[in-house]
């Protein structure tokens, strides 16, 4: 017989989690090691440059300045306007992107003949291009564009048209319709895997205890909704503060620098200033705002889950 000791069940469970961890890691690795070249990397490199005075020439040594481009910064007026235009732009797009889209995860969670084909149409514009729809929108937006062509077939040939990316306090709203149109969908599919979850036995209570219409939908589905609606009212706070590409197609940044947003106002000054320091310093101002919707978001939703 071997008189070597059997293995205890506690040494085995140790060596089942150890066994367990090296393979969760073995698989976080390759998302560990893209998220440090694309993200952790490129973040180090704008701090360090945020640091420096330096332009587009990369053969031109790094001259360390200090603090001086956060100092600017802190006293830059268009800096200051653009984190105002990017505040409004985040209040005009996710209040009505949480209340739309959960309005219509609502009305699609029903068993009806052709359901799905109301489902994949409201989802379709998730589907096109960014590029695609902000260009199809400002043909529609044009002054001889679609909607403009229609006001003057309904009011007559006396009606003026209307400048929608050309009047300042216009182009914003018309820049935002965009984002509500693209995002809509996608965030009523995070509403509807949440609807799908709730038991309707819970309706069948409250119908018994004479609550019916919207009255159930405030009883149950809100309450059981919550971390979905901190979820997509996070995301889509996110997504509105980096907004660039419906501004940068549609707009520019105009008129009068209306829609100059955040992320334009860092493309503006590494590609037309060239002055790639103060670019990284904006940049980072941003990464921040991002970083603590992100920790809000884990607060709210991550620990509870969605149970």
């Amino acid at each position: 017989m071997d008189g070597s000791p059997a293995a205890s069940p506690s040494s085995s469970r140790r060596g089942a989690r150890v066994g367990r961890s090296a393979t969760a890691w073995g698989f976080l690795a390759p998302a560990l090691l893209l998220l440090s070249v694309s993200v952790l990397i490129p973040a180090a490199m704008a701090l360090v440059i945020s640091f420096t005075a330096t332009g587009l020439d990369v053969s031109e040594p790094l001259r360390f300045v200090g603090l001086a481009n956060i100092r600017r910064l802190l006293a830059d007026p268009v800096f200051l306007q653009v984190l105002g235009t990017t505040v409004l732009y985040l209040i005009g797009v996710v209040p009505p992107i949480v209340l739309g889209s959960l309005t219509l995860a609502v009305l699609v969670n029903r068993q009806l003949p052709g359901i799905h084909l109301f489902r994949a149409a409201f989802y379709t514009p998730v589907l096109v291009s960014i590029v695609v729809a902000a260009i199809a929108f400002r043909w529609l937006y044009a002054e001889n564009g679609l909607i403009n062509g229609w006001l003057t077939a309904w009011l007559g040939e006396a009606f003026t048209p209307i400048g929608f990316l050309t009047t300042p306090w216009l182009a914003l709203p018309a820049v935002m319709l965009v984002t509500l149109w693209k995002g809509l969908g996608y965030y009523m599919v995070i509403f509807l895997s949440g609807l799908q979850g709730i038991s309707p036995e819970l309706y069948e209570a409250a119908a018994l205890d004479g609550s019916e219409g919207w009255r159930r939908h405030l009883d149950i589905t809100l309450p059981l909704l919550r971390p979905y609606i901190t979820l997509v009212g996070v995301i889509s706070a996110i997504a509105a503060t980096k907004v660039f590409e419906e501004v940068y197609l549609m707009t520019q940044g105009g008129p009068a620098d209306s829609t100059r947003t955040l992320v334009y106002y860092v493309y503006d000054q590494a590609f037309s200033e060239l002055d790639i320091s103060y670019a990284c310093t904006v940049g980072l101002a941003l990464f921040l705002i991002v970083l603590i919707f992100s920790l809000l978001r884990f607060l709210a939703v991550g620990e509870k889950g969605f149970s």
